[in-house]
């Protein structure tokens, strides 16, 4: 790994490549920088380097380093499993939330955001390959809750999120993006109240080009521009 700036550029050069062999335009893909287990000193230099999108795992690290990189024109993504005693802490600290996954969550940043008149901005985390050890709703699942969260005043849902498997072969993951893409369709066929499919995040260090590929629209990526954290 070389440095934090030119391994962002790396990660910019083989998004644009993707992006490319699919007809799209790398300007179309937000890139997240994400900062679990990373220092306030490196993620510095990420935004030195034109890094504007952060993502953190948990919530505790999140408000630890917006303190730490106060005045920095930057926007925070809760990527990571929300839990509902933590909603209080985070609700209007964050750009976008990536991982609402269940009606009692939704209730309570509702709880949160209504008295104050907010709007929160949320993508439903989607567990297309059914795996036991992730969050996310089945695939199956999702077109009635988001039909659900139309009851939600202060909800705003953007899209869709997904964590693939953790595999040797990005290759292998292509038909798990391609669903996430096509359920966006699906629900965007709806044409449901304050619902749009705006927003597909989908594609980590290992897999990204593959998700690009197949239609996201924003990548987390950590390890290949902070190089192996702990």
């Amino acid at each position: 790994m070389g440095g934090i700036r030119d391994n962002i550029t790396v990660v910019q050069e083989r998004i644009a490549r993707a992006a490319r062999k699919a007809g799209r335009r790398s300007e179309e893909i937000t890139l997240i920088a994400v900062t679990k287990n990373v220092p306030v000193e490196k993620i510095k230099e990420a935004v030195d380097a034109g890094i504007r999108d952060l993502g953190e795992n948990r919530v505790q690290e999140l408000l630890q380093k917006q303190e730490g990189l106060a005045g920095e024109d930057v926007t925070w993504h809760l990527i990571g499993h929300l839990q509902r005693n933590k909603v209080k802490y985070v609700w209007n600290r964050v750009g976008l939330i990536h991982s609402l996954d269940s009606l009692p969550l939704a209730r309570e940043l509702e709880k949160r955001a209504a008295p104050a008149g907010e709007k929160i901005k949320v993508l439903v985390e989607v567990n297309v390959a059914g795996e036991n050890s992730k969050f996310g709703l089945p695939v199956e699942a999702v077109p009635g809750f988001v039909r659900e969260l139309t009851g939600f005043s202060s909800l705003e849902v953007l899209g869709l999120m997904t964590v693939a498997p953790l595999v040797d072969d990005p290759e292998e993951l292509r038909p798990v993006f391609r669903r996430l893409r096509e359920l966006a369709g699906e629900i965007e066929a709806l044409a449901l109240p304050g619902v749009e499919m705006r927003y597909l995040s989908m594609g980590m260090t290992n897999d990204f080009e593959v998700a690009v590929e197949e239609g996201s629209n924003m990548v987390r990526i950590g390890t290949a521009i902070f190089g192996p954290r702990r």
